[in-house]
């Protein structure tokens, strides 16, 4: 039998509507704030559930806020192959995080449309509801409650406005009282594929068009509380403070010699510093910290909790002061599917894209559902390596070749087949 030809996207449609998606909450300072639960998320999710249909897909919005969009004559016996990612965004964030997998999972949808080609599994895209974690809240939850895996009470939680996700579901289409309905049964989904921009700088600085992702790592946060004494800045002798901050600031140094050749995790971070009473003429009497540790493994990220919990005690009995050491959310590092590691490899190579092998340093979507599903992610190039800011970008050949290289993977998993009459059948 004859192969089907090689099948491209619309590369000049994709980016159009990126560009087009990436208006609704665009910033003047050339960001864009679609965060979830908000109008301009709600406009967002309204404009690709409109490309959806022009992909022939039938859209509809679960009880937990994702966008689903499913093949309105697919069989309700077959595992689905779910594509996609997410639409919503950091306050002043980039046009391409989570929106350029979802606009590419149309594109291919409405590609295998065009050419009649169906897959041996329906075809199915998402984007998942409130990743970013919008006000405060706990992020990824929308494929967290594809799974069934939502914390029990999270709905009730206040945000950083003071509202619950309870009060804010029903805003976007979702349903509070029914959200344990948008849970989908155990081998519902045949694999899951997601395509990202890299969010790092590992596939710019070494020129490769391809990442093919072999574990999205996990993630600790540890919160340190310290406790010192306030007091007159002026009056204190230096002998006989218990200065918050002076410990807070030696933790904040040790905390990177975690990391590294000789350290026990991948990255370490210390991303946040609350000072109590934070004025200019008071001893700090309280601090707080939030460390961020991240690596592939999770026997690594329970050293690193260890080394936190030790470099405090040190601190604490140098300055005088008191930490308490909590471990906050805890994800899990999760590998990507071989076969499907596998697949996009051998879609980059039959399009001559040069890729490597890199971890994804980024949480995504697909790390939740890769402990339920086979998952596997597709990395492009990030220029120089900025995401979560308005200089977010990468090239449009590249964006174009990656929507590409999901599509070749598609082929490759479902062993697609023309439908169209008189049409040449795939290769098996």
């Amino acid at each position: 039998m004859n192969e089907v030809p090689v099948l491209r996207v619309d590369g000049k449609r994709l980016v159009r509507r990126i560009e087009e998606l990436g208006r609704v909450g665009a910033d003047p300072g050339g960001g864009v704030s679609r965060l979830a639960f908000t109008e301009e998320y709600v406009r967002g999710r309204e404009l690709v559930a409109g490309y959806m249909r022009e992909a022939g897909l039938r859209p509809s919005v679960d009880a937990a806020g994702n966008l689903l969009g499913r093949q309105p004559d697919a069989p309700e016996d077959l595992p689905v192959l779910l594509l996609g990612s997410h639409i919503d965004s950091v306050p002043g964030g980039g046009t391409l995080d989570g929106a350029y997998g979802v606009l590419a999972a149309v594109e291919v949808a409405q590609v295998l449309a065009t050419h009649g080609v169906r897959p041996a599994h329906p075809l199915a895209v998402v984007a998942f509801n409130n990743e970013e974690g919008a006000f405060g809240t706990r992020g990824m939850f929308g494929s967290r409650a594809l799974v069934g895996g939502l914390v029990k009470g999270e709905l009730d939680v206040p945000d950083s406005r003071g509202d619950t996700i309870a009060e804010w579901l029903p805003r976007v289409g979702g349903d509070a009282d029914r959200v344990d309905e948008a849970a989908w049964p155990s081998g519902r989904i045949a694999a899951f594929l997601e395509l990202h921009i890299e969010q790092g700088p590992v596939l710019h600085e070494y020129g490769d068009r391809i990442g093919v992702v072999d574990v999205i790592t996990g993630r600790t946060s540890v919160d340190l509380d310290i406790t010192g004494q306030t007091n007159h800045a002026g009056t204190t002798p230096m002998d006989l403070r218990r200065d918050a901050l002076v410990a807070a600031s030696h933790i904040i140094a040790a905390i990177p010699r975690l990391a590294g050749p000789r350290g026990v995790v991948r990255v370490a971070t210390v991303g946040q510093c609350f000072v109590h009473p934070n004025a200019w003429n008071v001893v700090p009497g309280r601090v707080r910290l939030r460390v961020d540790l991240r690596d592939g493994s999770r026997q690594a990220l329970t050293r690193g909790v260890a080394e936190v919990e030790s470099v405090a005690g040190v601190m604490a009995r140098r300055t005088g002061t008191r930490v308490e050491v909590r471990v906050g959310q805890q994800i899990p590092p999760v590998p990507c599917a071989p076969s499907l590691r596998q697949a996009i490899a051998r879609a980059a190579d039959e399009l001559r894209l040069p890729h490597r092998t890199v971890p994804s340093g980024a949480g995504h979507d697909a790390q939740i559902i890769g402990e339920f599903a086979p998952m596997g992610m597709i990395f492009v190039p990030s220029r120089r390596g900025i995401s979560h800011a308005p200089d977010e970008a990468t090239a449009a050949t590249d964006l174009v070749a990656g929507a590409d290289v999901l599509l070749r993977t598609v082929l490759g998993f479902g062993r697609g087949q023309r439908a169209a009459e008189g049409t040449e059948r795939a290769s098996r």
